[in-house]
């Protein structure tokens, strides 16, 4: 982990020393970009890893506001953010989830999804504090209609475009921690199939200019998951502490719903009575019969996915709930043994010796010799 001090040392980029420097690495490469700011001749190259690109004057009633589109140059924006984000991740990682850790005293397999649940519970409630804030300022909240309306929103705020790079840097940083962090190989599917959903959505409502409708399923999807981890740090701390967990497992469902009605509303209703239903790539307008059947097959399979996944380990907790109390009650309650009648010899005893009752010790027969 990042700062730590170490007594044993590794040779020099060999594969430890990378997992155990990674965030010192990264640490070095961001302070050299933010040493360029101070330099006429690098301070332009700089501003391009640290500033969202593309920014566009848009006359206003008063004045002109400044907005944002994409284009590749994100791409250089987004790299610089996966190094920051990686060593937020390492901070995290040792100054609170591991003297949390320590303190459990866990089992390898616990101590796994519990440094896995404590880094998602960080990000889901920094982003839904985020998210909520963005969604507010906008105006996306009160005017439901604007989350179609003016399509395509080529168009981006500054905290829009900066939401969506910064969500795109931490889902592309999970890829490589889960190298760092040395994830049980039977943990990795499970992982990487949450993280490139994550990526296919959110890079999908980036590119196909549905920011706003990505904002709100964004902040339902965090919100449901940070009550989930939370529910998960909670159980490792004490086993019989499951009550988030049932609120989970209601708000689950319902979030699925709102989801599927929110993408059908936008999609499938909204932008099918737009007049401008052309498709042109270089305005950014996507809006066509067949683009909206796969946006909206793509975000209903997720949900379906979503949703047959908390069947199954609903059910499958319900299982052995059941089998562990149906086992209990077979238990037959141990018979009672009939107490031994203790034949005693005649007389007392006295510390384990026979004594006769005259207090004298009964003399043993002596056998005559042939």
């Amino acid at each position: 982990m990042a700062f730590r001090r170490r007594t044993k040392s590794y040779p020099l980029f060999s594969q430890e020393f990378v997992i155990h420097n990674h965030a010192d690495i990264g640490f070095c490469l961001v302070l050299c970009v933010l040493i360029g700011l101070m330099f006429e001749v690098t301070a332009k190259t700089a501003f391009l890893f640290i500033l969202p690109q593309y920014n566009v004057s848009v006359p206003a009633a008063d004045s002109e506001t400044v907005h944002y589109h994409y284009g590749p140059k994100d791409l250089v924006t987004i790299l610089f953010y996966i190094f920051i984000t990686i060593i937020l991740h390492a901070v995290v990682q040792e100054y609170i989830l591991d003297k949390i850790s320590k303190r459990l005293h866990l089992s390898k397999v616990k101590h796994s999804k519990f440094n896995e649940s404590g880094q998602l519970v960080v990000f889901h409630l920094s982003s839904v504090v985020w998210c909520f804030y963005v969604v507010l300022t906008e105006g996306y909240l009160t005017n439901p209609r604007s989350l179609w309306e003016d399509y395509p929103h080529v168009y981006l705020s500054f905290q829009v475009k900066f939401f969506y790079l910064c969500q795109l840097a931490y889902w592309l940083h999970a890829l490589p921690e889960l190298y760092f962090q040395k994830v049980r190989k039977e943990e990795i599917p499970r992982q990487l199939q949450y993280i490139c959903l994550y990526l296919v959505h959110i890079a999908g409502a980036y590119l196909l200019n549905l920011s706003r409708l990505g904002l709100i399923l964004l902040l339902l999807q965090y919100s449901t998951e940070f009550l989930f981890h939370m529910a998960r740090l909670f159980y490792f701390a004490d086993e019989n502490n499951e009550k988030l967990f049932n609120a989970w497992a209601a708000v689950f469902g319902v979030t699925r719903l709102f989801i599927l009605t929110l993408a059908v509303l936008a999609i499938g209703f909204g932008l099918a009575r737009m007049e401008n239903q052309a498709f042109d790539p270089e305005k950014g307008n996507f809006n066509t019969l067949l683009c909206r059947l796969c946006m909206l097959l793509l975000v209903c399979a997720a949900q379906a996915w979503l949703m047959w996944r908390f069947i199954h380990s609903q059910l499958r907790h319900w299982r052995e709930y059941w089998n562990e109390q149906s086992a209990k009650r077979r238990v037959p309650a141990a018979p009672r043994l009939p107490a031994r009648l203790i034949k005693r010899e005649s007389g007392y005893h006295e510390n384990g010796v026979v004594k006769a009752e005259n207090g004298t010790s009964p003399r043993t027969k002596k056998l005559k010799s042939p």
